[in-house]
C-alpha cells in the first residue's frame, strides 16, 4: 500500500508539492525520497520493458493498433501479460490509435436486384480461399481530382487479392480487380464474387467477364451498407488507418500510399481480429501447409 502512494506522488509530483502530498498520504517525506533511490524492483523492471514494447507495436503498425491488437502482438513475440495491463500502459503513454467508423444503414430495401441474387447472406465467411470474394470502390482526393481503388477480398483469409486504380470508375476498372485476383490462381471453380448494386456491378459486361471466369455474380440489397460489409469494412479501415492522415497534391502520391498499405501492411502484416490475431498471409499460407501435410 506504502509503494502504491509513493509511486502515485512520483506520478503527482509535477503538479502538487511533495511535501503536501506525504502529509495528504500520511507517509514521510524521507521515506519516499528512499524509495526514490532504491533500484527498480523486477515489476517495475518489467513493467518499463512492457511499455517500451507496446510502444514499439503500436508505431510499428502505423499507429493503427488498439489495446487488443498489441496485446495480441506482445503474445506473439512471447511476452505474457493481460490485456488490460496493455491497455493501461498505451493510456499513460497517450497512444490512441486511429478508428475505424462504424456503418449505419440507409435502407432496408428488400429482394434481388435485376434477378441477381444474393448468395452471401451476410456469411463473409468461407471454407478456403478463392470459394467468396467480396468487392467494392471507393474514392481518394487529390488536389488533381479523384482517384478510385477497386478491391477484391478473399473472404477466408481476408485478403485483398485483387485492386486496380484509375481515374474513372467505369466497369473496366473493376474487371481489372478481378483480373489481378484471378491471376493469384487461388480462385475456385464456380467461386462467389459479392459487391453492392452499383451499376458497373450489375451490368452485362460485367456479368459475362465474370461468367467466362467461372465465378458466380452476387448482389446485396440497394442502400444496406451491412450486405457488403466486409468490403466496406476494408475501405473505413485504410482511411481512418491511413490515407485520412494525409493530403495528397497527386494521383500518383494517393497511388503509391494506397499501395504501401495494402501490400506492404495489410496484407502482410496487419492482424485481424476474425483470424485470431494473425494476419491475412498467415492465413492463407496456414491453410496451405494444412493441406500440404494432409
Amino acid at each position: 500500500m506504502t509503494l502504491a502512494k509513493y509511486e502515485l506522488i512520483d506520478a503527482e509530483k509535477a503538479h502538487h508539492k511533495i511535501a503536501k502530498m506525504c502529509a495528504w498520504l500520511g507517509v514521510s517525506r524521507s521515506g519516499y525520497y528512499e524509495w526514490r533511490q532504491r533500484p527498480a524492483s523486477a515489476t517495475a523492471q518489467r513493467r518499463a520493458l512492457l511499455a517500451r514494447l507496446v510502444a514499439e507495436i503500436f508505431h510499428d503498425a502505423h499507429e493503427t493498433y488498439g489495446y487488443r491488437r498489441v496485446h495480441a502482438e506482445l503474445l506473439r513475440r512471447g511476452e505474457s501479460c493481460s490485456a488490460e495491463l496493455v491497455r493501461a500502459l498505451m493510456r499513460e503513454q497517450g497512444l490512441v490509435p486511429a478508428q475505424v467508423r462504424a456503418f449505419r444503414p440507409a435502407t432496408t430495401a428488400q429482394g434481388a436486384f435485376r434477378g441477381i441474387p444474393d448468395l452471401v447472406g451476410r456469411d463473409f465467411t468461407a471454407t478456403r480461399p478463392g470459394l467468396k470474394l467480396v468487392g467494392d470502390i471507393t474514392y481518394i482526393p487529390t488536389w488533381e481530382g479523384f482517384v478510385y481503388l477497386a478491391t477484391v477480398i478473399d473472404c477466408h483469409s481476408k485478403t485483398v487479392l485483387g485492386w486496380a486504380m484509375a481515374e474513372h470508375y467505369r466497369t473496366e476498372l473493376i474487371k481489372d480487380a478481378m483480373r489481378m485476383a484471378a491471376g493469384t490462381g487461388l480462385l475456385q471453380p464456380g467461386a462467389v464474387f459479392h459487391s453492392d448494386c452499383g451499376s458497373n456491378y450489375t451490368s452485362e459486361e460485367f456479368g459475362r467477364f465474370l461468367t467466362g471466369l467461372g465465378i458466380r455474380r452476387s448482389v446485396g440489397r440497394t442502400g444496406v451498407c451491412y450486405d457488403n460489409a466486409m468490403a466496406e469494412s476494408f475501405f473505413s479501415a485504410i482511411k481512418n488507418e491511413w490515407l485520412n492522415r494525409f493530403v495528397f497534391s497527386t494521383r500518383a502520391k494517393a497511388k503509391r500510399q494506397v499501395i504501401r498499405y495494402i501490400e506492404g501492411f495489410y496484407n502482410r502484416r496487419r492482424l485481424h481480429s476474425a483470424l485470431g490475431y494473425r494476419s491475412p498471409l498467415e492465413a492463407l499460407n496456414e491453410f496451405h501447409s494444412s493441406r500440404e501435410a494432409a
